[in-house]
């Protein structure tokens, strides 16, 4: 099941630690939040490169994927029941390198159904509007029995 630790602190706070999740962890995620969305942000380390000077796309994959399951956990309309969200589907495109810098992504829920979640997350440094990664992703939400 999808930590409820983990829910409540998307819902209840304005910015936090993602590191209830181990890749969350790994790659020192945060969270950003303000009334329209839940921002991920992934600061730059040497340990996220790939090609010299550019991002590794495993990196930005997870913080896309990341940004995705949060979307998932915001668009729950009960915050003490949740459901275990598993990702079916993820399919990355890589619009342009990716910089040595903070990184940030976000997700929008698409469909939002009862077992099915479809999402759209973007990651961008610079410039919101464009975008180095994006993503479709699409979601199982696994409810425990009532």
């Amino acid at each position: 099941m999808t930590s409820l630790a983990l829910a409540r602190a998307l819902r209840d706070e304005r910015h936090g630690r993602l590191d209830m999740l181990p890749y969350a962890k790994a790659l020192d995620l945060r969270f950003e939040q303000d009334d329209d969305e839940v921002r991920v942000v992934m600061p730059f380390a040497i340990g996220l490169v790939g090609a010299p000077g550019r991002l590794h796309g495993g990196a930005l994959a997870g913080l896309l994927e990341i940004a995705g399951l949060a979307a998932v956990i915001i668009a729950q309309p009960d915050a003490d029941r949740m459901p275990r969200i598993r990702p079916i589907t993820v399919t990355v495109d890589f619009m342009r390198e990716g910089t040595p810098v903070e990184t940030f992504a976000a997700g929008e829920v698409t469909r939002l159904g009862r077992r099915i979640v479809n999402v759209a997350a973007r990651a961008w440094q610079y410039e919101r509007g464009r975008p180095i990664a994006a993503a479709n992703l699409n979601f199982l939400l696994d409810w425990p029995e009532a």
